[in-house]
């Protein structure tokens, strides 16, 4: 099973950094690949099985359901339901922790995924560019 891993220190302490992303629905506001985000449904972007439809800046979407929320872990876990990739089986987590010497946040994102043996590096780069641009441009809106 193919994995991503991405993660980075943010010049934001961990809990101003979990309020940034902590939002299921909010992704848009802080990462530039995605335009717009919708709770589907009766649930609410804080209610574990919330499902989610984000656009993408192409106008492509992607329907997510959120699996696991902690405010104590500053964690979230969610996966793909419906997607215009060419994978299956998608689970990612996006983790916040403090950095306690300098007031800083260690921010985490990582997934693993299926998909066809000659689609795994590009499933991999390409994931990963997702998660290097929305560390990038976190970073760049807690820092500045």
């Amino acid at each position: 099973m193919p994995t991503v891993y991405r993660s980075a220190v943010v010049g934001g302490d961990a809990a101003r950094v979990w309020a940034a992303v902590r939002d299921f629905n909010g992704l848009p506001s802080w990462h530039p690949g995605f335009t717009a985000s919708a709770i589907e449904g009766a649930g609410h972007a804080g209610e574990v099985g919330a499902l989610r439809r984000i656009t993408l800046t192409s106008g492509d979407a992607i329907r997510e359901r959120l699996l696991a929320l902690s405010d104590l872990e500053r964690s979230m876990t969610y996966e793909i339901v419906e997607s215009p990739l060419p994978i299956t089986g998608y689970v990612a987590t996006l983790k916040v922790t403090p950095v306690t010497v300098s007031g800083q946040a260690f921010v985490e994102w990582h997934s693993s995924f299926d998909c066809a043996p000659d689609q795994v590096a590009p499933m991999q780069d390409l994931i990963a560019g997702v998660y290097t641009a929305g560390l990038d441009s976190l970073s760049a809106r807690i820092s500045g």
